[in-house]
Formats: structure tokens, sequence, C-alpha cells
């Protein structure tokens, strides 16, 4: 197992999810339009920094009550499996009813989950209690909101969700903020900061440029040559470290 260190986490969560989706592409260890949750997954408080964190999956269902137990049964189960992970968790749930039937999350997980440790979570299903949630400073991301739990009951922990039009397996490392949720691959996870900061001064090349007085086509597209010629030199120091 990869181990990221502290470090690392913290030098992720100073991106943007974009620039962290912008920098996996340059490493090339998977196709562009992959790797990353669709539009149907939304951050409930967009104003919240990002969330990095790793994927401590259940499934969930909340339209029928428990073959054994109550409503609420289970919620225990993520917890027991803390141990499990590389480091502090984003709880990630797939909403097994289709439509969703009752809210996911409420204020008392999320402040229960956020107490033992997690930085966020996520669910192909609804929340509820957002104002709650959102005065603890934890993000959510959901596929929109409902006002009851009905029957939620958690059914399988630590195992691969469908959340978001991707495949989540337990451990996986996440970043999300207003934008969405990507992965990160672990084994390229500690040079994604310094490749962000690489980025980030390409980009400016352009952007100083039409930020000035009276911008022309042409100077436009010789900015637009400089940035890109920039990418290739991150691309091919990063083909270099991997050869």
């Amino acid at each position: 197992m990869i181990e990221i260190s502290a470090q690392t986490l913290a030098e992720l969560r100073k991106y943007d999810t974009p620039t962290i989706c912008n920098a996996i592409e340059l490493f090339a260890v998977r196709p562009r339009n992959t790797g990353y949750m669709d539009q149907s997954i939304r951050a409930c408080f967009p104003e919240l920094p990002p969330m990095v964190g790793f994927a401590l999956t259940s499934t969930f269902r909340s339209q029928r009550s428990p073959v054994a137990g109550s409503a609420y049964s289970g919620l225990e189960g993520p917890l027991a499996v803390l141990d499990n992970l590389s480091g502090p968790p984003v709880v990630v749930f797939q909403d097994l009813d289709s439509p969703s039937a009752a809210a996911t999350f409420g204020e008392v997980m999320c402040t229960t989950y956020r107490q033992f440790g997690a930085t966020g979570l996520i669910t192909s299903g609804t929340g509820r209690d957002l104002d709650q949630v959102r005065a603890i400073g934890f993000p959510a991301f959901t596929a929109g909101a409902c006002c009851s739990h009905g029957y939620c009951h958690i059914l399988q922990v630590n195992t691969a969700v469908s959340v978001g039009g991707i495949t989540v397996c337990p451990n996986e490392l996440l970043h999300g903020d207003c934008n969405g949720v990507t992965t990160i691959p672990v084994e390229i996870a500690s040079e994604v900061p310094d490749v962000c900061v690489a980025l980030a001064a390409a980009e400016k090349i352009v952007l100083d440029y039409v930020r000035q007085p009276n911008p022309t086509p042409a100077g436009f597209t010789k900015a637009r040559i400089e940035m890109t010629a920039e990418f290739d030199r991150i691309r091919l120091r990063l083909g270099a470290r991997s050869a």
C-alpha cells in the first residue's frame, strides 16, 4: 500500500478540483474522460474549501424497512472499518433505490462522522438538515435533497460502489469542491501539488496577456502557444520520471 503523508494531503487541499484534474491528465495514467464524478453529484455547500480524504464506502436503502433490525440499521458499520483506511475518510454511499426514496444523511450522521475524523460525505442519493450540516462546516455532495429519512439503513460496508458514473473502491483518494469530485491515483498523489504549481504558472501566461489593455488575436495566439509549450515541458518531465 502506498502511504500518503499528511503534508501531501494538506498540499492537495490548496488547489481546486479542476486544477487537480488538469494535473492528473499530464501524468497520462488514465483516459482523460475517466476518474471523476459526473454532474449528478453536486456540492451542497459550494462555499466550503476543497475536501480530501480516503473513500469509506457503503451501500444504502430507504424505500423499505430492513430485513433485520430497524431504521438506521447498520449506521455503526462504516465506523468499524475506519482503521482500514490510509488517512482521513470521505464517507461514500451508493443509494440502491432508484429514484432515491429518502435522505442518506442528516445532522446526526454528519456530526458523528465528522467527530470520527471524516472530511466529507458523498452520496448518489439525497441529503437533509442542510442548514445544520452547513453550520458544522462538513462538505457534502449529493444528487439532491429530501426532507425524510424513510427506512434508511446501510447494507454493505467497505465494498466497491457506483456513484456519479464511476466506481469508487474502498480507500481510494478523493478530492472535491464546488466543481465536483475526482479520484486521485495514489501512485502520483505526492507529485500532483508540484504539477499544480507548474500548471498555474503556465496558465498565467495567457491570463496575464488577456487581462492587459487592448489584447489582440495575434497576441493571444502567441501567449497560447507559449502556454502549450509549458504544458509540453511538464509532460516531458513527468515522462522522464516514469521512464
